[in-house]
């Protein structure tokens, strides 16, 4: 009887280790070949990929597309490639080493670093959710006319009954968020149909064929900084372990197969929105030389169009982009906190915590801004993209690590593609910071400064000697 005490009590400690626990490996995957097999394992992705085109993502496509036409869609298009090599990493750090990336940056480092990369990631969670909240908030008051505080709650809690969702299946949530995803999809497929856009310009739009400079430069960049989402590789790396996949090495291999088609095909769908933005933005208000810097004045130009179904439709996919990126910026939270801190508290509560967080600073920016929502979202672009090194170098070094991944470790081009992406996310971002008028070079100097002195910090903590999971993973399941 005592050791029937003991063997319930472990496996209540493993489970409280693992991500997100009341949806870990729940989702069945076993039986079925082929397509079939794939669209049991299918549907993680596509919660990843409304980070993608969450509102922070439109107000730089509305202003990249209405001041340079078509001219920055290759940005878009690199910008989705070094998104998909990312999480692919995140799918093979979850199914691998059976952690999420912020369980994964607490194993790796010493405590003071993995708490100090907390702190900064969860600062980053709340600047992700007060973009998505203000955006829900401005599409509730295009739609209905509240003012932007009042959507502000209502986003703020909606969110919470949504994710209830999960109580009655991981699969359920899923099917919520690809509903809206497809309904982002089909407003901008009508949108961009009525707004007939020049197709010769939008395809040679896809290959770059001048140099960048100055605002062209700026909002290259722009783009470029807020489609990769910190956030996004925390939660992938979490929400991959709700398949119940084989934890033998021929599984896994299948598992980041089928895992790695599931993200190629949900971020080319982030892809269609994010070009879509572009080009609506450069059809309707580039060849007329309107410059569009805010959600509500894009709205307010597009009335004319399809008698005002065209506004409609815009404010339709926002109000869905918004409700969706919420959903899964509380998942990230939640994944965040539970990871590094290891506390353990009841989904509701923790949900709520989050929320709450959020919605203070998004009353406070809505309220200070006078109405205008891309102030707000500027800011928090600005905090993501301070955070994003510290999320996308420990996912690069991690799973390149081949004492931690053995031999599934990332594969020598794709190391050699992350910490290059790495670099070159975290130098565009620095001059994206330069280039802001809320920031300004001397503000980026002093930044620069602590970023450097954290790093010289960090190598005080060596990490210690990552224990070979992978060959240790025994698990009674596979048994």
């Amino acid at each position: 009887m005592l050791q029937n005490a003991v063997e319930t009590k472990q496996r209540e400690d493993q489970d409280s280790e693992n991500s997100l626990p009341e949806s870990y490996r729940s989702v069945s995957v076993a039986g079925g070949t082929g397509i079939l097999r794939f669209l049991k394992f299918s549907g993680p992705a596509f919660l990843v990929s409304v980070g993608y085109m969450d509102p922070g993502n439109w107000a730089t496509g509305l202003e990249g597309g209405s001041l340079f036409g078509y001219r920055l869609l290759w940005v878009i298009v690199l910008s989705n490639l070094m998104a998909m090599v990312l999480q692919s990493m995140c799918v093979r750090m979850g199914i691998v080493l059976n952690k999420d990336l912020a369980q994964a940056c607490r194993d790796y480092y010493r405590k003071p670093v993995a708490m100090a990369l907390w702190i900064l990631c969860e600062i980053a969670i709340i600047a992700t959710d007060v973009a998505e909240v203000i955006g829900s908030a401005v599409a509730l008051n295009l739609l209905f006319g509240l003012p932007l505080w009042a959507g502000v709650l209502i986003t703020g809690f909606d969110v919470l009954l949504l994710l209830a969702l999960t109580k009655y299946g991981f699969r359920k949530l899923e099917a919520l968020i690809i509903t809206l995803v497809l309904t982002i999809g089909v407003c901008f497929l009508i949108n961009v149909a009525v707004s007939q856009p020049n197709w010769a310009g939008v395809f040679g739009g896809m290959i770059p064929k001048e140099r960048l400079t100055g605002q062209s430069l700026a909002a290259a960049v722009g783009i470029l900084g807020a489609t990769v989402m910190p956030h996004n590789l925390y939660l992938h790396s979490a929400i991959i372990q709700t398949r119940a996949f084989e934890k033998t090495p021929e599984g896994k291999k299948e598992a980041i197969r089928n895992g790695n088609i599931d993200t190629v095909i949900a971020l080319g769908m982030a892809f269609f929105v994010n070009a879509s933005i572009l080009i609506l933005a450069a059809a309707q208000f580039h060849s007329k030389g309107i410059v569009v810097d805010q959600l509500e004045q894009a709205h307010e130009l597009l009335k004319p169009v399809l008698a005002g179904g065209a506004a409609t439709l815009f404010a339709v996919a926002l109000l869905a982009s918004g409700q969706s990126s919420t959903v899964t910026g509380t998942l990230a939270g939640q994944v965040v906190m539970e990871g590094f801190t290891k506390w353990r508290v009841k989904p509701w509560i923790r949900r709520l915590i989050t929320r709450t967080i959020a919605i203070v600073p998004a009353m406070i920016l809505v309220t200070s801004a006078h109405g205008k929502s891309l102030d707000g979202l500027v800011v928090s672009q600005i905090v993501l993209a301070l955070q994003l090194p510290f999320a996308v170098f420990p996912l690069v070094m991690i799973t390149s690590d081949k004492r931690k991944m053995g031999d599934l470790k990332n594969p020598q081009w794709m190391v050699v593609c992350g910490f290059l992406i790495a670099a070159v996310v975290t130098i565009l971002n620095v001059q994206l910071l330069v280039e802001s008028k809320e920031v300004g070079p001397v503000v980026v100097g002093v930044i620069a400064v602590a970023m450097v002195l954290f790093a010289l910090w960090a190598r005080r903590f060596p990490a210690p000697t990552p224990q070979p999971t992978v060959a240790a993973s025994a698990d009674p399941e596979s048994a």
